[in-house]
């Protein structure tokens, strides 16, 4: 047999080359703009034959006869026996000329093209979409009953289907394919289409919170998925049935879910959260279409709407689908399917294998250059506190990544140690002398860096001061919260201030501040500490809506425990699990590339929820610690005591807590 299809070189059209490729006698002549021999022969790679069996013909869709020269239409002869048109735009986003071309006029001429050549049969790929927005049932021996055509895609899939039905004088049959996903035996796919788009969301959903943690997601109507190789194989088979001429066939899964259910199904496979609660988007349905609109209009929340779907990577008009209102009839299908093992498999037994080739594949942060070096080579990046811990593990991965690595500290002999090391290993490491708890220090550094080396583009405010002791044993040492203040909220604040103005008239920048973890917990003994960076942890978050117009970003850092010199003197951390310096670099250089609002750790987070729903629960559980956990030796006197059996599992269990 001798086919001709356009589309061959697409996700769905490149397998069924492949699949009609193994009937015996199989011939196949498929459209291309251009001859690219690269990318010819990646074709042939994966069809496994050379040009004998599947041979290119230029042309262009949106041409007279599809662009093909005379020439090229004799070499067809009148030898054709199916004609399959895949070629289209299946993108919702796509500009709506581009789609009215493409989808529409490309159909036209390629029926007039068929003719031409004397094809016998003629296939149409079509989409569910030409149903439009019907409410109900809608059967495939439908077609003029569809509604709700205003989108560019629904429109230009329905004309294109009434070309064939209206004009085309060839034999047809009309496949109506579900939204199409990968392949459910490799999972491989193209592009980010229906589903895919809510991979993102749940991969930020896994990273912000454990597995077994229930989140909040959307009800929402039917969607109905249907894998790649289904398709191909029930339009294969299809097509070489005899008396089936006329008729449309949806390629659909008889049994669809709802939006909750299969974001569920995903969230599974890619171990993230399952939304337990669902709100249903149909509460919304009540609101005039109308009023909407004029909603949407309105320059505040076009903005939140705008941040809102670039936040969760999702396309503009993604959520006027959320309830679908079509189901889809498929009798003719499974009557023509019966007695083969032509099916669609469950959900269930395939999610995996496509999040797995998603996140390895297609996940968009992959084609980003989001390297350390990327973002920091060249680049002015201040490191506070860089002398030692936290800090110098730190500034060491920038001047690694080629960044100009500025530092300050009170003390000198620090200070030249860690240059003398930096330079030691090639690296350059520029520090300057100050108390970041002296404000008047703090401005004439400050000065001095933007005289050295011009504007600032990253400041990591990592220097801190840390107290552990109860409130009960601070009555008369009010001092330590002055200190702690002055040096982990205003020194840092007062640096902020200094470099802000800089960053603001570039309308560029990125600050991150190192908080902890104890925010998130209400730490016990830790009341001063924690006031302090709570206290810049708020002023943060003002700056960052404040500036979220001029280009610069702000991120907090909720660290947990790290085995630095600021901990040493409490011997109760020697058994705790801690991070190290290096570990916790991880997370800073993380904070530099990704530039997210806030990193912190599960358990905190999980700390945090739990003290928003369940406040004496969690003051319980604090509680619990301090009782358990006396005073350092630098807080109390007493001898030192081995930890007890108790201790040392609370410890264990509650990773990185500052108890």
């Amino acid at each position: 047999m001798q086919y001709f299809i356009t589309g061959a070189t697409g996700f769905i059209g490149k397998r069924l080359v492949a699949r009609l490729l193994e009937r015996e006698g199989a011939r196949i002549f498929f459209l291309v703009r251009q001859r690219d021999p690269e990318r010819l022969q990646a074709l042939y790679d994966f069809w496994g034959c050379d040009d004998t069996r599947a041979t290119p013909v230029v042309g262009d869709l949106t041409q007279d006869m599809l662009g093909v020269s005379a020439a090229d239409r004799r070499k067809l002869g009148k030898k054709t026996t199916h004609f399959f048109h895949v070629a289209a735009v299946y993108d919702l986003s796509a500009d709506a000329e581009r789609q009215l071309q493409v989808n529409v006029e490309g159909t036209r001429q390629a029926v007039r093209f068929a003719e031409a050549i004397g094809a016998k049969h003629f296939h149409l790929f079509s989409s569910i979409a030409a149903a439009g927005l019907y409410e109900g049932v809608f059967r495939e021996d439908m077609f003029e009953q569809a509604e709700g055509l205003d989108h560019p895609y629904f429109r230009t899939k329905h004309d294109s289907e009434g070309i064939v039905r209206n004009e085309c004088r060839i034999p047809w049959r009309v496949y109506r394919p579900a939204i199409v996903v990968g392949d459910s035996r490799t999972g491989e796919m193209d592009k980010i289409d229906g589903p895919y788009y809510f991979f993102k969301l749940i991969q930020k959903l896994r990273r912000l919170l454990p597995a077994w943690m229930p989140a909040i997601g959307i009800e929402g109507g039917r969607i109905n998925l249907v894998p790649v190789d289904y398709v191909v194989d029930a339009v294969d088979h299809i097509a070489h049935l005899k008396g089936e001429d006329g008729r449309c066939f949806h390629l659909v899964d008889p049994r669809p879910r709802r939006v909750g259910d299969v974001l569920n199904i995903f969230a599974r496979a890619g171990h993230a959260p399952q939304m337990s609660v669902r709100v249903n988007a149909a509460l919304l349905g009540f609101i005039p279409k109308y009023m909407r609109k004029a909603l949407l209009a309105l320059t505040p929340v076009r903005r939140v709407r705008d941040v809102l779907m670039k936040e969760l990577g999702l396309p503009d008009d993604i959520l006027s689908f959320v309830n679908y209102p079509t189901r889809f009839d498929s009798r003719e299908t499974e009557r023509v399917l019966k007695g083969t093992r032509i099916a669609v498999p469950p959900l269930e037994d395939y999610a995996w294998r496509l999040w797995d080739y998603w996140e390895r594949c297609l996940d968009p942060d992959l084609f980003i250059d989001r390297s350390l070096g990327g973002r920091v080579k060249g680049q002015v990046v201040v490191v506070t506190g860089a002398s030692s811990g936290i800090g110098k593990a730190v500034a060491l991965r920038l001047a690694e990544a080629g960044a100009i690595v500025v530092t300050m500290a009170r003390g000198k002999p620090a200070l030249d140690a860690a240059a003398s090391e930096f330079e030691a290993l090639g690296l350059k490491l520029h520090t300057y002398e100050a108390d970041l708890a002296d404000l008047a220090q703090v401005d004439a550094v400050a000065q001095q860096i933007l005289h050295d080396h011009g504007p600032v583009a990253i400041l990591i405010n990592n220097a801190g001061r840390s107290i552990r002791r109860a409130i009960e044993n601070s009555y008369e040492r009010f001092h330590d919260f002055e200190r702690t203040m002055q040096l982990n909220y205003f020194g840092a604040l007062r640096l902020n201030l200094n470099l802000l103005p800089a960053m603001a008239e570039r309308r560029t920048g990125h600050i991150i501040n190192i908080s902890s973890i104890g925010v998130l917990t209400n730490a016990p003994r830790f009341s001063a500490y924690v006031a302090s960076k709570a206290a810049l942890d708020a002023w943060t978050r003002c700056a960052a809506s404040e500036f979220a117009d001029r280009g610069i970003h702000f991120t907090t850092i909720n660290m947990p425990l790290v085995k630095t010199p600021m901990i040493a003197p409490t011997a109760l951390y020697d058994q705790a699990p801690t991070l190290t310096p290096e570990e916790a670099a991880d997370m800073v250089c993380e904070a530099i590339v990704h530039r997210p609002t806030r990193m912190a750790t599960r358990l905190g987070i999980t700390g945090e929820v739990l003290h928003a729903l369940m406040p004496r629960v969690a003051q319980a559980v604090m509680n619990t610690s301090f009782r358990m956990f006396g005073e350092s030796q630098a807080a109390a006197s007493g001898e030192k005591t081995a930890p007890t059996r108790d201790q040392l599992a609370l410890q264990n269990w509650m990773r990185g807590i500052h108890f």
